[in-house]
């Protein structure tokens, strides 16, 4: 099938080259220039792409990150780790892992779907969105996750999520979280850093929570 739309563009594999992109967002932006000394090296948080990285953002929906961790080892213990496992198990199997009946739903949904993850890395943004979001469990936002940390895709934001919502209240003093449509258009002209702009207002609202007292 024929791509439309922008291709995959920069890939951030390290430091170094998140660190640039951080400064080049700082000498355009000032309230990124206030934050940077604020919140030092950002992290990169790559990880590897394919079916464990939406296995463990489908594991990770609505618990904690401990029960996360938890039911993540459960799994690899029992010989999960692989889609061609998940998709045989039965849902006691599955069940004994921890994982609730929805959760079972999605993880055997996506091991049978037999995604072709290396065609993912060469696809437009759009397109992956909306192959993964064809699938149960799979949201518009775990969808930008994979794009952002598992595909490592520069200009890659997620302006649902209410953590980047709240730190650009904060950085750039709005009187509300920014809704995502509003939301989105105040992170366009970041282009083509959007992912870069995320993790810094990521760390910013750690760093807030943190000066709170909070978490």
């Amino acid at each position: 099938m024929r791509q439309t739309g922008p291709m995959p563009g920069v890939i951030l594999t390290t430091d170094a080259q998140l660190a640039a992109a951080a400064a080049e967002l700082a000498a355009r932006e000032a309230a990124f220039a206030r934050a940077l000394p604020l919140i030092g090296p950002l992290p990169l948080r790559r990880v590897p792409d394919g079916f464990l990285a939406l296995r463990d953002s489908i594991i990770g929906q609505q618990v904690s990150v401990a029960s996360a961790r938890a039911i993540r080892a459960r799994l690899d213990a029992a010989g999960f780790g692989q889609e061609d496992a998940v998709a045989a198990a039965g849902e006691a199997a599955l069940r004994g892992c921890g994982l609730s009946r929805q959760k079972i739903r999605y993880l055997s949904a996506l091991a049978q779907a037999r995604l072709e993850y290396p065609m993912l890395r060469e696809m437009p943004n759009e397109a992956v969105v909306a192959t993964l979001v064809a699938l149960p469990g799979i949201g518009r936002w775990t969808a930008e996750m994979y794009l952002m940390f598992a595909l490592g895709r520069a200009d890659v934001f997620a302006p649902d999520d209410l953590a980047l919502a709240e730190a650009a209240r904060l950085l750039f003093d709005l009187p509300d979280r920014p809704r995502p449509k509003p939301f989105a258009a105040l992170a366009a002209p970041w282009a083509p850093w959007r992912a870069v702009a995320a993790r810094l207002l990521w760390a910013y609202y750690a760093q807030a929570k943190r000066r709170e007292g909070v978490g």
